[in-house]
């Protein structure tokens, strides 16, 4: 098994104006930024796990989303009737 350490880069991409991440090993880094110098560009290198730099590279993309702590689940069929029928009409 060889220890390979990997890097996150990002490539410019028509209609993303940040580009898009990307992870290769360190070598393949070192050798495309040699063939095309300052094209891409280097978010983190030298990362010793793979999955350390595919998260890396997804950043918030594969984050759980926050729940909202102010929704309640409506147990059915009564508070669901009542949310549907609307607010009650003023007496009047």
């Amino acid at each position: 098994m060889r220890n390979a350490t990997w890097a996150v880069y990002t490539m410019p991409m028509k209609g993303s104006p940040d580009g898009v991440r990307a992870v290769c090993e360190q070598g393949e880094w070192a050798a495309m930024d040699a063939g095309k110098p300052g094209f891409f560009a280097l978010v983190g290198g030298g990362i010793a796990n793979e999955g350390e730099a595919e998260r890396l590279a997804r950043g918030t993309a594969g984050a759980a989303k926050p729940r909202n702590a102010r929704a309640v689940p409506l147990s059915w069929p009564d508070q669901a009737a009542a949310v549907l029928a609307g607010p009650p009409a003023a007496a009047g």
